[in-house]
């Protein structure tokens, strides 16, 4: 095979890649515009259900995702830029006393993880949300130290 083919060959998966992210570059804009039209007003915190892990999660852009505490209750989630956010399969959410606060916890992205600082959480009216849930990942949730600094180890995750 020469050069020439490779390099043809090279091109027209790049073209055919960039292609083909267009429809999900659509798909995760109408869904984040969905999500922000469905949301409330800003609140400081949200708890944590009490022995559960947390139900879901989905990725809307490197600045904003939505966390499910449970299949009924979601809230939309505004950090600082996460490099990795839209394509990692795994995060962690720091808490204290199950408690997630703005300002104080962050959204672990990726591993090794990369925190980013939660700037706004607003809790989303579901039965206004229309899309369907198909985007939805599972998160781990990881104890705040109580230096507030760094997250604690959550020794298997």
């Amino acid at each position: 095979m020469s050069k020439l083919q490779v390099l043809a060959g090279s091109l027209l998966s790049v073209v055919l890649a960039a292609c083909s992210s267009v429809p999900y570059a659509q798909r995760l804009q109408q869904r984040q515009q969905a999500y922000n039209a469905a949301a409330g007003t800003p609140v400081r915190s949200f708890r944590l259900v009490l022995g559960m892990q947390i139900y879901s999660w989905e990725p809307l852009s490197e600045t904003q995702l939505v966390v499910y505490t449970l299949p009924q209750k979601a809230y939309l989630l505004d950090v600082w830029p996460c490099n990795n956010l839209t394509f990692t399969n795994v995060i962690g959410l720091t808490s204290f006393a199950n408690t997630v606060q703005t300002g104080y916890d962050k959204v672990l992205a990726g591993r090794p993880y990369i925190p980013c600082m939660i700037k706004q959480i607003r809790p989303v009216d579901l039965a206004q949300f229309k899309l369907d849930k198909e985007g939805q990942r599972h998160m781990d949730s990881v104890p705040r130290s109580n230096a507030g600094n760094a997250p604690a180890s959550s020794g298997g995750t």
